[in-house]
């Protein structure tokens, strides 16, 4: 590659933009809009509804856009440049994926954060990176946002999803403050909310009767700066727990415990030992069984948390790691919490469980018109002896679209127009619907498969079009029909 296209230093983002411009018109993109337009109850209905504007949401939208399909919108509950888990429950200091992963920018070299970041500090410090700073990430998703121009409503809440009759997907939305409610017509509908997917955290049952102000999940909006000389508990050995534990200690906990069910922490990271476009492209391409067993032992060997991370909590004295400690029992007494372990009993001020999150659609009420019909991995699959698994089990089983699928036929046949693009797509599609990773591709594949089902339902439209069309090429002066000219009498 040229350095002409490479530059070795910044040049700013207006320099970017401006590159980024002219590579989208030299492959003519974003293709002309061509999804006839469709109205109900005078309104134009939308082509596609994406629920979350975080990393995923964006990036289906782009190239939702590419293709032109460009009657779009995105809604998301937080407020404007805070969409997923950057600046709310994300607690890490880095991103844990390396700094040259190409994230959403959908093969457009300009539209990378490397591309983003050198334009404004130049090659040397993107050299001398290490990893890329989480708040430095949310940065780049505002910019991607805004240069692509992708529409977002923002601090608005889906209230509930339901089918109608005419085979329109409404959508019932209200203002986070509560102050304005719409109702908004799309003929598909794509899930884009990342982490927590279809369900929500995973609290343990152990802490069932604990008083709320006393215990919350990691994902929970926490005030660590109440924890100033408070001894705080973790659950879990994720990368999350650790992230949290060590906020807690810098915020001044006087004491952090770690409980660890394992009796030792998981050291190799399986999945990325066969990253690979095979990986990618393949997996959703496995036998049943074969993407359950690829799942199932990845879960079961877990992703270690980042050494950084690690060593982010070990460097403090007051940490306190409890390998072979999971919890058994946790109560609350007058003016603490108290926890057990089969090592020992652990007096508390504060509970945080970093302990996952589930996938069982029918605990959202916003899903709660169209859950009894959507089809699961329990459903139908049984994966054998040895290998059960109930996150795997409740993950939806989707088709190669994304779409739900019924799990009595006929009984809603909408769902095929409901996309499920966030993490409970792993065993369907593998990791591209949430990850940086294979974001990208996973866009691609989405809105691809929205682009054909599209024409597919207006093809009577098109074959109108077809027919109606009438742009000559030819005008009738380029050539001479030879039997009508007049043949010589040779007699």
């Amino acid at each position: 590659m040229s350095e002409q296209t490479t530059p070795a230093h910044g040049g700013g983002l207006a320099a970017l933009e401006a590159r980024l411009r002219e590579d989208l018109a030299w492959l003519e993109l974003p293709a002309p809009a061509w999804v006839p337009p469709r109205f109900t109850e005078n309104e134009r209905v939308l082509d596609v509804a994406i629920v979350g504007a975080g990393m995923a949401g964006l990036a289906a939208a782009a190239e939702l856009r590419m293709l032109g399909i460009d009657h779009i919108q995105l809604f998301d509950k937080a407020a404007a440049g805070h969409e997923g888990p950057w600046v709310s429950y994300a607690r890490m200091n880095t991103l844990r994926s390396p700094k040259q992963l190409t994230g959403p920018a959908l093969r457009f070299p300009a539209l990378t954060f490397r591309a983003w970041y050198e334009a404004q500090f130049g090659r040397d410090q993107w050299d001398a990176l290490n990893k890329i700073a989480r708040t430095q990430w949310i940065d780049y998703l505002r910019w991607y946002r805004t240069v692509l121009a992708l529409p977002v409503v923002n601090d608005t809440h889906i209230v509930q999803l339901r089918p109608r009759e005419d085979g329109l997907l409404a959508l019932d939305t209200r203002t986070s403050d509560g102050a304005q409610a719409r109702t908004v017509l799309a003929r598909h509908v794509v899930l884009a909310t990342g982490r927590e997917g279809l369900g929500g955290a995973y609290v343990p049952a152990v802490a069932r009767h604990l008083p709320a102000h006393r215990h919350a999940h990691s994902s929970a909006a926490i005030d660590f700066d109440a924890l100033r000389g408070r001894r705080v508990g973790i659950v879990g050995a994720s990368a999350s727990a650790f992230d949290n534990a060590a906020t807690a200690l810098e915020a001044g906990a006087a004491r952090v415990d770690m409980f660890i069910r394992r009796s030792e922490l998981p050291r190799i990271n399986k999945l990325t030992g066969i990253g690979s476009p095979g990986l990618v492209h393949g997996f959703m391409h496995l036998p049943e069984q074969w993407k359950w067993r690829f799942l199932h032992y990845s879960a079961q060997s877990q992703t270690p948390p980042p050494r950084d991370s690690v060593l982010r909590v070990t460097r403090h004295a007051n940490a306190h790691l409890h390998l072979g400690s999971p919890l058994t029992h946790a109560a609350a007494l007058a003016d603490e919490l108290v926890v057990d372990t089969p090592k020992g009993r652990y007096p508390l001020d504060y509970l945080i469980f970093a302990t996952g999150f589930h996938s069982e659609i029918d605990t959202r009420d916003e899903f709660a018109t169209i859950a009894p019909h959507v089809r699961r991995w329990r459903d139908r699959f049984d994966p054998g002896a040895g290998l059960d698994n109930e996150e795997l089990a409740s993950s939806p089983d989707l088709d190669g679209r994304f779409a739900f699928q019924e799990r009595v036929p006929g009984a809603c046949p909408a769902l095929a127009r409901i996309h499920c693009f966030n993490h409970a797509a792993s065993l369907s599609h593998g990791k591209v619907a949430g990850d940086i990773p294979a974001i990208s591709d996973g866009a691609q594949r989405l809105a691809r498969a929205i682009a054909s089902m599209l024409f597919d339902a207006d093809r009577e439209s098109h074959y109108a079009a077809l027919e109606a069309f009438d742009k000559a090429e030819l005008v009738g002066d380029e050539w001479t029909d030879a039997d009508a000219v007049s043949v010589i009498d040779e007699s």
